[in-house]
């Protein structure tokens, strides 16, 4: 193993932007981009693999896209059944274990219950660690993560409590998971709009015009050697 092999991420957020726009430019509805974008995480998946990449976390659905037209929300949350079906067969071939991150109590209630069968399912799964965040929004997981410490401190008669760091943390969606190395946004788009900011403190910053259904095994590869080629100090000269 080379030192640059040595240095791959080991956890890597992605924030899947531009399947509307890639549509659009072939002369497709909006939806026909979230059906290939929803296909090419399953490559980008064993892709990350073969680099040696542990950690995935895929943005699905914000807690802002509830504003989007109720037709394609529909259709969104449509996919994401037709995904969650489809797709379990395939985790256990590729010994994938499959998380969610989010406010998942809003879902239908079908929609929660294939998705407590698949982490079931791929719970003991040792190969790479896929997170989806649907209905994911971080101020809003910061908020039920301090909303759990005091429920908790209550409960104990702890209450009131002096909230830690370390403390938060443990009462993120992501508990257990360690947090992403690099961060990359497809679609030319330059900001976090609401993801994982607690968890991304320190993490490496990528952005690529590249639209998220054509983002392919090369993209990636590129995405991994602009990090392995930075220097991360941590606050250290």
């Amino acid at each position: 193993m080379t030192e640059d092999t040595k240095k791959v991420p080991e956890h890597v957020a992605i924030i899947m932007d531009g399947n509307g726009r890639w549509a659009k430019k072939r002369g497709l509805p909006r939806t026909a981009g979230h059906t290939a974008g929803a296909k090419n995480v399953e490559k980008v998946c064993r892709a990350a693999w073969e680099l040696g990449i542990k950690y995935v976390t895929f943005y699905a659905f914000s807690t802002e896209n509830w504003k989007r037209s109720e037709e394609e929300v529909g259709k969104l949350m449509q996919l994401f059944r037709e995904y969650l079906v489809g797709y379990l067969s395939k985790i256990a071939k590729d010994n994938i274990k499959v998380s969610f991150i989010g406010n998942l109590s809003v879902l239908s209630d079908d929609l929660k219950e294939k998705i407590a069968n698949m982490e079931e399912s791929s719970k003991d799964n040792t190969g790479l660690h896929m997170i989806l965040a649907i209905n994911y929004g971080s101020r809003d997981e910061i908020v039920r993560a301090v909303n759990r410490i005091n429920e908790r401190a209550a409960q104990s008669g702890e209450s009131p409590v002096r909230v830690t760091e370390q403390m938060i943390s443990d009462n993120l969606d992501t508990a257990g998971i360690p947090d992403p190395d690099l961060m990359i946004r497809t679609s030319g788009e330059l900001r976090l709009s609401n993801y994982l900011m607690w968890q991304l403190s320190y993490s490496e910053f990528y952005f690529t015009d590249t639209a998220w259904p054509d983002f392919d095994t090369n993209e990636l590869k590129k995405a991994v050697d602009a990090y392995v080629n930075r220097d991360r100090r941590y606050g250290k000269a």
